[in-house]
């Protein structure tokens, strides 16, 4: 049987062929080591990270799209939470709602949705591609993540941004992603507000991500410089699942 060839196959098996601890080495000097670095993969894992970080240092930016290009549907990935506490901020319009943020800031905040919507506001049509295989284009609308994170004072030594929700899944980003122009805290999805079952009241929307890095139903960020006693320190639940902590197309 032809064994399928896969990205991270062809650069764990080139990193061996090449002496993958001098590739992780070289990684390191530039600060370019991702959190999931450890095991089998962790070779391939830092080369991903490392190119891709390098080919993309310009300030690529994902691909936007017409309108006419928006999906006539949307797939959803599970159910929105039902605690109580979610169904209760629902019930209320999320007029309570408050967005912690924490961590390495001058000024942590607990962010209303209101709050968020009067920060300067960005839309851009893009593609949310599923690691299992399906994909959608959508309008989103919201605050850029940059806008928060100044707004915050986010440390100069940060070197993630943590994202946690209401249905108990946490993921991070590096400050590369944190910063882009193009990562948002949307709460608007095809010129409506955000649906709850793709994520009201605020979701992240990081298009040069896979999408289960652009987390649902958000109710706290924390600003760090390390993924160290966060879960098992592999920098999210995904990477705990088995998937790439870095998820980039």
């Amino acid at each position: 049987m032809i064994r399928r060839l896969t990205r991270r196959r062809l650069l764990t098996t080139a990193a061996a062929a090449a002496g993958g601890a001098g590739a992780v080495g070289l990684a390191g000097r530039f600060g370019l080591i991702p959190p999931d670095h450890h095991g089998l993969y962790g070779a391939g894992e830092t080369l991903t990270y490392a190119s891709q970080r390098l080919l993309t240092s310009g300030g690529s930016r994902a691909r936007e799209f017409d309108r006419a290009d928006i999906s006539p549907v949307a797939p959803v990935n599970g159910p929105a939470p039902t605690t109580e506490e979610y169904v209760r901020l629902l019930d209320g319009q999320f007029a309570d709602w408050r967005l912690a943020v924490d961590g390495l800031v001058a000024r942590p905040a607990a962010l209303s949705l209101d709050g968020i919507r009067g920060l300067p506001s960005h839309s851009q049509i893009t593609l949310q591609a599923c690691e299992e295989g399906w994909s959608f284009i959508a309008e989103w609308t919201g605050a850029r993540l940059a806008s928060v994170l100044e707004l915050v004072g986010a440390a100069p030594q940060a070197r993630y941004v943590f994202f946690f929700t209401f249905d108990g899944w946490f993921e991070s980003i590096d400050m590369a992603d944190a910063l882009h122009p193009q990562t948002l805290l949307a709460y608007g999805m095809n010129g409506e507000d955000l649906p709850r079952h793709h994520g009201a009241p605020a979701r992240l929307k990081v298009p040069r991500q896979l999408g289960y890095k652009n987390l649902k139903y958000l109710t706290r960020m924390t600003v760090t410089d390390t993924v160290a006693g966060v879960g098992r320190g592999l920098g999210g639940g995904a990477a705990e699942a088995g998937y790439s902590w870095y998820a980039g197309i």
